[in-house]
């Protein structure tokens, strides 16, 4: 399950996805993000699933990497429908037990919900499979930069991001260290309750929070040692440019946006009960 979690770690591979600006593709990400929650029927997450589909496959990060990083999402996703599911009161009953009843808009939103949930992972994760975690500071930084006219310190926000999504994939391989040594030791990790469960999870996580602590110093000093003295007056190696692929992802994510949002809001189409 640990080596499961995509999010936070770098695909290399030679694609145009690749090649984009990272202002280009953290902006077209939560454009297509925000899309999702303006659709009303299923046509318009037929063509956010077209276009998000597309784009994996522009970007030569193989399907199974990314369906992968699903797997530590199931119980949140299936604990989402089921509360969506069962607690929608509104709408036609199409199934009822006692106290419990399923209705049309209860299956309607659960399913949508569902196809969110989904989908949200699955493109922040082709974004940072996509960006490695320096270019992802440099575009964080870029589009924040306006806001250094009101006093926000936005070289430190984007540097504090940079870290916590480079420690993801070191905390997950530190996790899994842990998790081997202790069950090379006779811990059973997998066997009993609830309870019993999480009370076996003490010997992962007290070396992991002493590991992560370590880790931190170290990074701290480190910097302190290399006189690092935050974002004034410094420059960079590799500056971002725009360049006309850029533009053309820009100009194919807002046609996307405006086509799916007016078809998946206004334009009547029902399959099933949707």
């Amino acid at each position: 399950m640990i080596r499961d979690i995509t999010i936070g770690q770098y695909y290399p591979a030679n694609s145009r996805v690749h090649r984009l600006d990272p202002r280009t593709k953290i902006v077209c990400t939560l454009l297509y993000l925000i899309s999702l929650f303006l659709f009303k029927n299923m046509l318009g997450y037929v063509i956010a699933t077209i276009f998000l589909f597309a784009v994996v496959r522009i970007s030569k990060v193989p399907v199974k990497f990314i369906v992968k990083g699903l797997k530590p999402i199931i119980l949140l996703l299936m604990i989402t429908v089921i509360f969506n599911l069962f607690l929608t009161g509104t709408g036609t009953i199409l199934w009822k037990v006692g106290f419990l009843k399923i209705t049309d808009e209860g299956l309607r939103t659960a399913v949508f919900m569902a196809i969110r949930l989904i989908y949200l992972i699955i493109g922040a994760s082709v974004m940072t499979l996509t960006t490695t975690p320096n270019a992802l500071t440099d575009g964080i930084e870029r589009l924040l930069n306006p806001l250094r006219h009101i006093h926000v310190p936005v070289h430190e926000i984007a540097m504090i991001m940079s870290i916590a999504l480079r420690f993801i994939p070191i905390l997950l391989e530190e996790t899994d260290k842990i998790m081997k040594a202790q069950m090379a030791r006779g811990a059973d990790l997998e066997s009993g309750n609830l309870i019993q469960r999480a009370k076996n999870m003490v010997p992962i996580l007290v070396p992991l929070f002493v590991s992560a602590f370590r880790r931190a110093n170290d990074l701290a000093m480190a910097m302190e040692a290399r006189c690092y003295q935050g974002g004034d007056g410094r420059t960079k190696m590799k500056p971002l440019i725009y360049h006309k692929n850029d533009v053309a992802a820009y100009a194919i994510t807002i046609l996307y946006v405006a086509a799916a949002c007016v078809i998946g809001r206004f334009v009547p189409f029902r399959i099933w009960i949707f």
